[in-house]
């Protein structure tokens, strides 16, 4: 399928899943985990049925009898597929007749494959009961949900398909709000997840989220991975993430297994524990943490001998943590290896936070690993409109011979955005392009970029680096001091004024002092109208 034909495919799935929901007494949040189960049931008889026709093609024949042998499950897991017993298969539970129990059935093969593959182990949603009506009418919905995902087009679908439908149905959700409590926390903004990505270049060895969501920074690697290197992901690197809440947890399984990703996801509290433990073991990490959490446990005995917290936990006067940010920062630092690089999303109060926080940053900054920083306007997180920053270490940048140690790359992209909606906005293509081709001109590396990228090139019309005013710029540690070791793009980029010579301002003003003067003669008239009525 072409890249239009699957965002069609997309669009169309999506509007008539929401319909059926829009028409069900359910919420966005009660219909996610079915929702997306029955993706991942369409999915895997599309992977198996692919599988059985290559393995029948392919599978060693035995002299004796002439015949292929039997694929096993382990020739299916080496085809990318799993193994289905029949009536874990999506045609069969699409065939079903009327009489038999729909949800029933499908909560059998939910366990039918959990059965079979134990990282899936009570992961799978099977509550398939609150999908079906309350009455004998003819509006059911788990059987039109199961016929939508049963179409010529949706059978036909190849390849990773239907990691792309499973990835936009998660943003859709993410913007209703269908998060839980805090309204879409287990899905990072693709432009967000890309630009991290597309800066720290994730090709190789142990990658680690300590806060994965439903694994989108998985995914996106996997996409880069195989877009610069044309190979799977499973064969250039190993991924482990770390979930506090179940539910995001479960999503994140369910997303690794639709895109084909060996990975371990643990159901544990980054704060106190690291059940990886991949201290100084990782090439890569990404992150998206929840920010300004003020509810860990300071005298918690993990926490106080936490090897890493190099700089210490960031305590109050009360000997109380306030803030988690900068534990985060820390913890994302310490699990690099001395050349590991990482790129996480972090509040924008982090940048210039005072007292604990001010000296843990100050050290932070002396280590060298502190490579870029990325400010974010509003509206990129789909159920709040804060704006955030990007922060990337690179433990390879601070090596005695490099050229950029003891130096930050400051990004200002604030204005820099394709406004998608009143309430949303993103990168676009070009802008992403842009700015990746800022830090691989920064890194003195040679950019990917295209020609006719108008964007990059307004601003760097010779193709090499340049600090730029309102953009970007290179500063060392000697600048920071004098700015008490603030990490606020802002502060060091300045801000471009762009006068438009062709716009008449003196005119301007004169209207608008004229447009002033006779809206103020206006309300002293109602004000005297009001001054005269009497009650």
């Amino acid at each position: 399928m072409t890249q239009k034909s699957i965002k069609q495919l997309e669009i169309e799935l999506w509007e008539a899943a929401d319909e059926l929901r829009a028409n069900s007494k359910l919420t966005a949040a009660e219909y996610k985990d079915p929702l997306l189960g029955l993706i991942l049931l369409r999915f895997a008889e599309n992977k198996y049925e692919e599988a059985k026709d290559h393995l029948a093609e392919t599978l060693p024949i035995n002299p004796r009898t002439k015949q292929r042998r039997e694929a096993t499950k382990d020739d299916f897991a080496q085809a990318g597929a799993m193994q289905l017993p029949e009536k874990a298969q999506y045609s069969y539970l699409a065939s079903l007749p009327e009489s038999e129990d729909l949800a029933e059935a499908i909560n059998t093969a939910m366990k039918l494959i959990e059965a079979e593959y134990e990282d899936l182990a009570g992961i799978l949603p099977k509550n398939y009961q609150e999908l079906t009506p309350e009455d004998d009418s003819d509006n059911n919905l788990l059987a039109n949900l199961i016929r939508i995902f049963n179409s010529d087009s949706v059978r036909n679908a190849k390849g990773d398909v239907f990691g792309r439908v499973y990835e936009y149905f998660l943003m859709k959700l993410s913007m209703m709000g269908a998060g839980a409590q805090e309204g879409g926390e287990f899905f990072t903004p693709p432009s967000l997840v890309q630009l991290i990505v597309n800066f720290i270049q994730p090709d190789h060895g142990i990658i680690h989220d300590p806060a994965c969501g439903s694994g989108g920074m998985f995914v996106q690697t996997a996409h880069f991975i195989k877009n610069t290197q044309n190979k799977s992901v499973n064969q250039a690197v190993t991924v482990y993430g770390t979930e506090y809440k179940s539910n995001n947890t479960r999503l994140a399984k369910m997303n690794l297994a639709i895109h084909g990703i060996e990975g371990k996801i643990a159901n544990n509290n980054s704060f106190y524990a690291d059940p990886h433990e991949l201290f100084g073991k990782c090439d890569f990490l990404m992150a998206n943490p929840p920010f300004n959490v003020d509810k860990v446990d300071a005298k918690n005995k993990f926490l106080a001998e936490d090897k890493r917290l190099p700089f210490g936990a960031p305590l109050t006067g009360k000997g109380t943590i306030g803030n988690a940010n900068y534990l985060w920062i820390q913890y994302f630092m310490s699990y690099l290896n001395p050349t590991g690089r990482a790129g996480f999303v972090m509040a924008s109060s982090a940048t210039d936070a005072g007292n604990a926080e001010k000296r843990i940053r100050e050290e932070l900054i002396k280590t060298g690993n502190v490579d870029c920083i990325v400010s974010v306007g509003n509206n990129f997180f789909y159920t709040r409109s804060l704006p955030c920053h990007l922060w990337f270490f690179d433990k390879g940048a601070s090596a005695p011979l490099s050229n950029r140690k003891d130096k930050i790359l400051m990004i200002d992209a604030r204005n820099v955005y394709r406004k998608v909606s009143t309430t949303i906005n993103d990168f676009s293509e070009e802008q992403l392009e842009g700015l990746t081709a800022i830090m691989a001109l920064y890194r003195g590396e040679k950019p990917n970029v295209a020609k006719d990228n108008a964007w990059f090139n307004e601003h760097f019309p010779d193709g090499m680096y340049r600090d730029v005013e309102g953009l970007c710029k290179v500063v060392d540690l000697e600048e920071m001091a004098e700015q008490d070791y603030s990490l606020t793009p802002g502060r060091y980029v300045g801000v471009n004024i762009d006068i438009d010579m062709d716009f008449d301002y003196k005119t301007r003003m004169q209207e608008l002092h004229s447009e002033l003067a006779e809206l103020n003669t206006e309300a002293n008239q109602l004000m005297n109208q009001i001054q005269a009525f009497k009650l």
